[in-house]
């Protein structure tokens, strides 16, 4: 009988020894993910919150260059009609007569909006990394509205922080990092969030009688989890962005460009003193593309040189820069060459979504809306774990909490939560047909790329 009970004691000793390994491992696992998370968050913290808030607001660029420059929004007359390309080609080159290369006159988003020529290597910013000068013309009458280089105005300011952090091609690559990097704040975020087993719902509690400290991380644990998905997202995209060279190689699909680039497609007829007019030239690009809508068109450089027809096609998820594009022969009128986003390869169409999935405009108004919202989470994030450190440290006294005053605007606030996520639900439907639309491309997109991963490793 004694021997039965020694045996049982030893078990349990040694059942409470293992129970205790394992917590000791998970704890300072624990210790180890909360160390990574914490120093990420007070060395690149501030950074994640300038990509975010850069961000937020290049979402709406545009509505907000306009705000911003009155001058960039037209009255649209009794009978919206717009000049012709030839017309407005040359009031601008009326406007800049010294600058005899190659302009692009983008159309306009909306009815108010104003025609921009792009002229990519102006002499005032020639060695800047990317600086052209943008010629703002209204399309109902042909006038030159405005004339900026970007980087010097607001908005382009704030999106070349964005993108390049005013570093050029250098900072470009850094972001490209701070990419990766928040990734790995996400992912430890998660690991750190996931709550005891039968503690589930406590992970999403909000304890504001313990104090303000206690309410900061609260609300980052919660809104760390509900924009985790956008941030991984963004910064996936983003981190592609700025190494596309790399997602090329790896997918098979280079020459895309930006949307607006393409090869050197180069005339093979006889000069003339005929050439195509800009506005034939567009009238000849749409033919093998009817129910498409132009988006830019470049003028020839040389007597070799073809107009660029950029278009976009209904079934294009990108709005800005849409892939499809035609060259057509100044001299003959021939069309040259054309690229149709329809007969893209599975790599070629991964490449163009890049950007519509970065600035949200995939998914439409409410995707840009909600893009907007998850590029102010990284500052809010940013600041509360701030707060929660300083008053863990002892560097900041911490505070009661008293919600009487601003209960009626939390009520307010609940109700455009509920609705908030519904357009979620409604953008996720979209999500969903937009992948089930494209699922056999990507199907066997991915096992061509299988293939060639197990090929290679062969």
């Amino acid at each position: 009988m004694v021997i039965p009970i020694y045996c049982c004691f030893f078990q349990q000793l040694s059942d409470k020894s293992t129970n205790l390994k394992k917590y000791y491992i998970q704890q300072s696992s624990r210790n180890l993910w909360l160390k990574i998370h914490g120093y990420l968050a007070l060395i690149l913290g501030l950074f994640f919150a300038v990509l975010g808030l850069t961000g937020s607001l290049s979402v709406y660029r545009v509505e907000l260059d306009e705000l911003l420059n009155p001058q960039l929004r037209v009255e649209v007359p009794s009978n919206p009609k717009y000049q012709t390309l030839d017309k407005i080609l040359a009031s601008v080159r009326a406007a800049e007569p010294k600058r005899t290369g190659s302009w692009t006159l983008e159309m306009p988003a909306s009815p108010h909006g104003t025609i921009t020529a792009w002229y990519d290597k102006p002499q005032e910013s020639y060695f800047d990394y990317y600086a052209p000068l943008m010629v703002a013309v209204n399309p109902y009458t042909a006038e030159v509205v405005a004339k900026r280089f970007w980087g010097r105005t607001t908005m382009t300011w704030l999106l070349d922080l964005h993108t390049q952090l005013h570093l050029d091609g250098l900072g470009r690559r850094w972001v490209g990092m701070l990419g990766v990097l928040l990734l790995v704040s996400v992912m430890t975020g998660w690991y750190l969030w996931w709550p005891k087993t039968g503690q589930f719902w406590q992970a999403f509690a909000v304890r504001y009688q313990l104090g303000l400290a206690r309410l900061a991380m609260d609300l980052h644990r919660l809104l760390g989890l509900v924009s985790s998905a956008a941030l991984v997202l963004l910064a996936l995209t983003g981190i592609a962005l700025c190494y596309p060279e790399t997602l090329e190689k790896l997918l098979g699909s280079s020459g895309l460009g930006h949307g607006n680039d393409g090869p050197a497609i180069l005339s093979t007829a006889r000069p003339n003193t005929h050439p195509v007019p800009l506005e034939a030239a567009e009238f000849l690009a749409r033919g093998p593309f009817p129910r498409a809508t132009l988006r830019r068109i470049t003028t020839p450089v040389g007597d070799t040189g073809t107009y660029r027809v950029n278009l976009r096609q209904t079934s294009e998820i990108n709005q800005k820069h849409p892939v499809t594009m035609v060259w057509v022969d100044r001299w003959s009128g021939h069309i040259k060459e054309v690229r149709d986003s329809g007969k893209l390869s599975w790599g070629e169409t991964l490449v163009t979504w890049m950007w519509p999935l970065h600035t949200g405009e995939a998914f439409g108004a409410t995707g840009r809306f909600l893009w907007f919202l998850a590029g102010l989470s990284p500052a809010v994030l940013y600041l509360s774990g701030l707060w929660y450190w300083l008053c863990k440290r002892g560097l900041v006294q911490d505070r009661k909490v008293s919600f009487a005053a601003v209960r009626p605007f939390l009520l307010n606030f609940g109700g455009k939560l509920q609705q908030l996520a519904f357009e979620l639900g409604k953008m996720l439907l979209t999500g969903v047909a937009i992948a089930r639309r494209h699922y056999p491309r990507l199907q066997s997109g991915l096992s061509q790329l299988a293939r060639h991963w197990l090929g290679n490793r062969k």
